[in-house]
């Protein structure tokens, strides 16, 4: 084995900065035309040496150590990866002749081979079996029965979908990852050598502190906060839950209820704009939708989301009798904010660069991290202040995570390009509307439960594609907005971080709390209950969306908030006292009611429900 531990650490940092310096569009203003696919290509040759440097045939971390068998793979990528770098006219060529010929073909199997094998060292074996599925299905479409059935294409068709074509290896998904994701990465990065998770933790302990299981809601805002900028809920778990976990536990809640808490937390902090998760960027791009407005959008679901988890943390303290931290040990509000105040410096240019000034996501992102390493400096504490050494380890750090994306985002590419060519998603699409009688109801159950289920397979970009392909079109053909499509389906995507018997975030904090995994997985669902009401909320009541009038919003805002609220009590089986079984039922199906569509029945029979199944509570 050959350890390059110094120079994959050396190319972590150039990635990088390379594909920094291609987003802040430099060579654009210096009149240097840098086509995209070259870029994206070039930007896989880093990837694609790194993820064999530093993830094992099992799929583990290591340090730059590489066997004769990850050279042979790392070889093949760099083959396919190579020809369009350096021979990128041929690729032109190809792209106006409409076919590859023999040679490129060639490059286009040679590359496939590593990318599969690098998305099952990043993934696991589920997703690389799907792409090789549909691969195949493409082929030999002319002997499948039935709805599947079709005339196939042979191989090199298949090839220049996948190689030159815009929706294959090079296309949208893998631009995002090369440009955009990278931009929040670093910026994440940054904040966590900046020390802005301590400063996170700190601020919510002292704006919830004082409250019932203060430590435990102060959790969700630290989550929140640190989860917009970490870009994985497993990354944020593992950060913030090292602290806030053994916290909750000494405080007196359960490890199982400390773990739970923190992985629904963490994995809410994917829907919270400004900087949602990886899927979201992605989502903006393929739908030529600006990301800012999707922000907008996502921003009353994601408030609500965590709504719902505060008011069952609330309970679920009421119904155990835990007391507020002691003053003591409650940081001064004016302390903190005065120690890291000028962390909301490039969170608020962010959110106004993003949302008003409707800025591209990576030049919003750049200017964010330019901000943040010169305010670091305003600190009081040199600790915090960025300093070269620290911005080299951060960008260092981010390629180790950019790795994930890049392979995972290249090998969508195989995917769609698949999938395209072989009107499958089409097919597909027309199944679930005949199979669902046109029910917009049933249809939305049908791709909520598969987003379900290969969500526990798959990681969330490549799950949230696959459905955006086969399912999304079957609610935008019974009327919903590609938009709102789309949320739904990431929505039900990322359930899988906290339902058994994935649940990665939940696997995670089982392995700081060192509680029972499938135990501590179920507490999650219920505490995390509202990933699953949500989507079907706004997408019947669409002025959850920001879409409509302002008396609408607010009307659906209030009784949301308040059928939150019942829901929140059904999940802990507590309001003013315990509810039995069927009045937590009864409150339940009123929280429904009133999160539903707003409209007099649905608002009187929400809260008529409610209040029957809370009064009889009293008694």
């Amino acid at each position: 084995m050959v350890n390059l531990k110094n120079t994959v650490r050396i190319l972590c940092g150039l990635a990088a900065l390379y594909q920094l310096f291609i987003a802040s569009r430099l060579v654009s203003w210096m009149g240097i035309f840098v086509p995209a696919t070259w870029h994206r290509a070039l930007a896989l040759m880093f990837g694609i040496f790194l993820i064999y440097a530093l993830r094992s045939p099992a799929g583990k971390y290591r340090e730059g150590v590489l066997a004769w068998y990850d050279w042979i793979f790392l070889v093949l990528g760099w083959l396919g990866t190579g020809f369009v770098v350096f021979n990128y006219e041929a690729v032109l060529d190809y792209s106006s002749f409409g076919f590859l010929d023999t040679k490129g073909v060639i490059f286009v199997l040679l590359l496939m081979v590593s990318l599969l094998e690098a998305s099952r060292r990043l993934t696991g074996l589920a997703f690389p079996l799907i792409v090789l599925v549909f691969v195949l299905a493409t082929l030999f479409q002319n002997y499948l029965p039935g709805l599947l059935y079709g005339k196939g294409f042979p191989i090199d068709r298949l090839c220049y979908s996948i190689y030159v074509g815009t929706a294959g290896i090079f296309g949208t998904p893998l631009g995002v990852a090369t440009t955009i994701l990278i931009t929040y990465i670093v910026f994440g990065k940054l904040m966590q050598e900046a020390g802005a998770g301590k400063f996170f933790i700190d601020l919510a302990l002292a704006a919830t502190g004082w409250m019932r299981g203060g430590i435990a809601k102060a959790t969700i805002f630290a989550s929140c906060l640190f989860g917009m900028i970490s870009g994985s809920p497993s990354a944020e778990v593992a950060t913030v839950g090292s602290i806030s976990i053994p916290m909750m536990i000494q405080s007196g809640y359960s490890a199982r209820f400390a773990a739970a808490v923190e992985a629904v937390a963490g994995t809410g902090g994917q829907f919270m704009p400004p900087v949602m998760g990886a899927i979201a960027f992605i989502m903006a791009e393929w739908l030529g939708i600006p990301y800012g407005k999707i922000a907008l959008a996502a921003a009353i679901p994601a408030v609500l989301y965590f709504f719902i988890l505060f008011m069952a943390i609330h309970f679920e303290a009421a119904k155990r009798g835990l007391e507020p931290i002691e003053k003591k040990d409650i940081p001064a509000v004016r302390t903190t904010i005065k120690q890291g105040w000028f962390y909301f410096l490039p969170l608020l240019l962010l959110v106004y660069l993003l949302l008003v000034k409707s800025y591209p996501p990576e030049m919003a992102g750049l200017y964010a991290l330019l901000t943040l390493v010169a305010v670091s400096f305003l600190s009081l504490d040199r600790k915090r202040h960025l300093t070269p050494k620290k911005i080299w380890a951060a960008l260092v750090d981010s390629s180790k995570t950019w790795i994930i994306l890049c392979g995972v985002t290249a090998t969508v590419g195989i995917l769609i390009g698949s999938l395209e060519l072989s009107g499958l998603g089409i097919k597909f699409s027309g199944f679930i509307v005949d199979v669902t009688r046109g029910s917009l109801l049933l249809t939305l159950i049908f791709v909520g439960f598969a987003s379900f289920i290969l969500g526990m397979g798959l990681d969330s970009i490549p799950a949230y594609i696959t459905l955006a392909i086969l399912a999304g079109p079957a609610l935008v053909k019974l009327g919903v907005p590609p938009m709102v499509a789309h949320l739904y389906v990431i929505y039900w995507g990322l359930s899988s971080f906290i339902t058994p018997p994935v649940c990665l975030a939940v696997y995670v904090a089982c392995g700081i709390s060192g509680s029972d995994f499938w135990e501590t997985g179920w507490e999650a669902v219920r505490l995390g209950i509202a990933v699953f009401v949500i989507p079907f909320a706004f997408v019947f009541n669409r002025a959850l969306l920001l879409q409509g009038n302002w008396t609408e919003i607010a009307a659906a805002v209030f009784t949301a908030a308040l059928g939150g609220v019942f829901v929140a009590a059904a999940s802990r089986g507590y309001f003013l006292r315990s509810l039995n079984l069927w009045q937590r039922l009864l409150v339940f199906l009123g929280g429904l009611l009133l999160i539903g569509p707003t409209n007099l029945f649905s608002t009187v029979g929400g809260l008529a429900i409610g209040t029957v199944g809370i009064l009889s509570a009293r008694r």
